[in-house]
């Protein structure tokens, strides 16, 4: 028998690699298939239409159901600020929509239709309970990304990982995000027009998070695929819906901050005025965290810190609760601390 050419024989060679590796990597979770998971969570997910149409801003959107009566979770934003508002459910049935409550600093918003019961949806305060996903986890994302989808069309689904959970350092034009919170990054194109308000769920259709608004990454300038862990956005859903959320106030405890962390940096008097520690608060987040005067600030979770600005930009922002990794110089030696910042003190 004549042998196969060298060139065929590595051809079957790796088919019978691919072939070995192919059902634990597509094969669906035990008891469902994926085209099952994506038609149970096609039903959990609305097309929303209201203002916009003109460039830059979208006059279709995702939203997701969060109760059988009819609360959805979406993104906020011009899209919602019509008095037209309207939601095209997974079997073609359209509702006139009202907003409950935005939330500009989570940057979602909760609305509502009536006149429905029993509708297919997620149980966000369950879904929160879940770990969060890893790195290189896989996640499928529903949206009406690029308008695909109205009345009973099944909105679009994209296969991707987890490619990290970290901060989310965006901006749309030239105005920063205003949630700054953690988000996992995707390796898929999720965030396109009309994906806000999406889903982010793993194989087996549990859902993880919120797909996020265009935007661009401040650091990289180039566009950002993320999604809002639910975990983040548990509490506003559950008492938007009844009725007790009080939106979060952006007070100002020392020298205006979102947060209070208890640094007191040296006065910022020059382009590049170095982050040193002139005071740390007694009691505070800093003082737990082992800070101490003279300590220079050299790096926030990985990121480069050269100036009084730098830091301020990156940690003021963040949302009460927020953990971040510090490192500085101490001395001649670095020390990392761990540095969780808290809500503003209440004025007396």
């Amino acid at each position: 028998m004549r042998r196969p050419a060298y060139w065929q024989q590595c051809i079957a060679a790796v088919l019978v690699q691919f072939i070995a590796i192919l059902p634990t990597q597509a094969q669906a979770p035990a008891g469902s298939s994926l085209p099952a998971t994506v038609e149970e969570v096609n039903q959990k997910l609305v097309k929303l239409f209201g203002s916009g149409g003109f460039r830059g801003v979208a006059a279709y959107g995702t939203g997701i159901l969060v109760s059988p009566d009819g609360y959805i979770l979406t993104v906020a934003g011009p899209l919602l600020e019509t008095r037209d508002l309207r939601v095209h459910l997974y079997d073609g049935r359209r509702f006139h929509a009202k907003v409950v409550v935005s939330e500009p600093q989570l940057d979602v918003a909760l609305v509502k239709i009536d006149k429905v019961e029993d509708l297919p949806h997620f149980d966000v305060a369950q879904a929160a309970q879940n770990p969060l996903a890893k790195a290189g986890d896989s996640i499928l994302a529903f949206s009406n990304q690029f308008e695909i989808a109205t009345r009973d069309d099944p909105v679009s689904v994209t296969h991707g990982v987890i490619a990290a959970y970290t901060k989310l350092h965006g901006r749309r034009g030239v105005f920063e995000a205003t949630y700054q919170g953690d988000v996992y990054l995707v390796d898929a194109v999720t965030n396109n027009p009309g994906a806000g308000g999406g889903a982010l769920t793993t194989r087996k259709g549990e859902l993880l998070g919120l797909i996020g608004k265009e935007l661009r990454n401040t650091l990289s300038d180039t566009w950002v695929n993320y999604a809002v862990p639910i975990q983040a956005l548990a509490r506003f859903v559950e008492q938007a819906k009844g009725g007790v959320y009080k939106p979060l106030v952006r007070e100002k405890a020392i020298a205006g901050l979102r947060c209070f962390h208890g640094i007191v940096l040296v006065p910022d008097v020059v382009d590049r005025t170095p982050a040193f520690v002139e005071e740390v608060l007694p009691g505070s987040p800093a003082a737990k965290a082992g800070l101490k005067p003279d300590d220079l600030i050299v790096y926030v979770d990985g990121e480069k810190i050269g100036s009084v600005k730098d830091f301020r930009e990156m940690v003021d922002k963040a949302l009460p609760g927020t953990l971040f990794r510090v490192e500085v110089r101490r001395g001649d030696k670095l020390t990392t601390v761990e540095l969780r910042v808290e809500p503003p003190p209440r004025k007396e």
